[in-house]
């Protein structure tokens, strides 16, 4: 029987354009823990200790910001995504 790994999103995201799409379509989705999933899973690929440095905020800290069902504040977001090196834009959205 022949056994496979499970998927870790993590393992792929390895260059900024990749990271870029992840992020832009788990925010798309209406769930903000498909959001924090996605920063979790970027975090993991850069590594939690030095994005909780590069934000300054502790691992701890980083972590329980990241738990699912978490309700982070704006800052703690905006600082994790600026040590991420992301920038979030807005687009129109035609019906």
């Amino acid at each position: 029987m022949t056994q496979l790994a499970p998927f870790d999103a993590a393992d792929y995201l390895d260059d900024e354009e990749t990271i870029a799409e992840y992020l832009s379509a788990a925010l798309e989705d209406p769930n903000p823990d498909v959001f924090l999933a996605a920063v979790r899973d970027v975090a993991r690929a850069r590594g939690m200790s030095q994005l909780a440095k590069d934000a300054g905020l502790g691992r701890e800290s980083l972590y329980k910001a990241l738990t699912p069902g978490a309700k982070p504040r704006y800052e703690t977001v905006l600082k994790l995504l600026q040590a991420l090196g992301v920038k979030l834009s807005g687009t129109a959205v035609h019906s």
